[in-house]
Parts: C-alpha cells; structure tokens; sequence
C-alpha cells in the first residue's frame, strides 16, 4: 500500500495542465502503480476523487468513489471506484446548479460553485478500452471538479464572489449554507 502526498494549492504541478495518458501504456507496470497509488491515496483520505496532479503526476488519470448512503456532502448516488484516463466532458444541456464543494488540494476551506448539472464523459477504463457514460447533479459536479485538476484548474477558479469561499469549520459553525442563501441563488443567476 502507497499512500502518497496530496500537494496543496500553491503547488506549481497543481496549475500545470496534465498530458494525455498514451492509450498503449494503459495496463503496463507504470499505470498499474499510478492507479493502485491513486486508490491507496483516495481510501487514506476520505475523499471521493482525486486526480493524479494531486499526487504531482502530470497525466491525464482520476478516480471517483461514491459510496452509497450518507456521506458528509449527503445522500449521494453511488459510483463504484472508476478510473478514467484521458476523459473528455460535453455538456448536454443548459441546466446549472451550485453546491459547496472541498477539495483535498484545498484543505479547510470549501466553496460555492455553479456548473453544469449534466454531462457526458468519454475516456478510456483501466483496461484501455474507450467508455462512455453520462451524469447528472452533484454526480456531475464531482466529475467536472476531478477532471479540472487535470487542465489546471482548482474549484476556487470557479468561485463568483468572495463571499461564497468560506472555512470549513466556519461553515459548520455558522451555518453558511442558509445564511448565504440568498447570494447563492444571486451568482447562480448571473451565472444562467
């Protein structure tokens, strides 16, 4: 078991955008330890993505786990452990939706983010063999959120006022959420 190092934001790798991962070394030894790295890593930390710019690897490979049942973003909808290596997002509709998102790169704060809420994902499995699936809701949310770290980009990027950044434990304390209602659903309408 590896559990690797999850570099923070300030971390040059972070903001580097990652190189496509060749299609014929999916498989080789290299990989296979990427992935099992990348899974060592997500079980250690509690989280339900990481993408291997977060562990200062610039290629174009994440994981997603949603388990099933509560979880502390809430009830979410299940997604077994999936590797995606060189993933492709198209929108497939106008429909947006904000939650408070956290990052692993990002420790302590979470932030207000609109994106699109459905999508569709090409890439290729752990086997090499070109997928194809489509999301919808904070299911979306959490794809578009791993698949930004591989083009350079952190949630924060994403953040339309200031205001809606806020820490963790402030968050909870303060029940953030309501009392920032009303800007929330003011960014998410410029935003549409």
């Amino acid at each position: 078991m590896t559990v690797r190092e999850i570099i923070r934001m300030g971390h040059p790798a972070l903001r580097e955008v990652a190189e496509p991962y060749p299609v014929e070394s999916i498989g080789s030894p290299a990989f296979d330890q990427l992935v099992e790295d990348l899974i060592d890593t997500l079980a250690a930390s509690g989280g339900i993505g990481l993408a291997a710019p977060q562990i200062n690897e610039r290629v174009q490979v994440a994981l997603v786990h949603i388990p099933g049942g509560p979880h502390r973003y809430g009830d979410l909808e299940t997604v077994p452990l999936t590797v995606y290596v060189n993933p492709v997002i198209r929108v497939l509709d106008d429909s947006r939706q904000g939650y408070w998102e956290g990052c692993l790169s990002v420790p302590g704060l979470r932030g207000f983010v609109v994106r699109p809420q459905r999508i569709a994902i090409d890439y290729y499995d752990r086997e090499g063999k070109p997928q194809h699936t489509e999301v919808t809701g904070f299911t979306a949310t959490v794809f578009q959120h791993e698949f930004d770290h591989l083009q350079a980009k952190l949630y924060v990027d994403h953040i339309e006022d200031s205001r809606l950044l806020v820490f963790e434990d402030q968050f909870l304390a303060h029940d953030v959420d309501e009392r920032t209602r009303s800007l929330q659903e003011e960014v998410t309408r410029r935003i549409l």
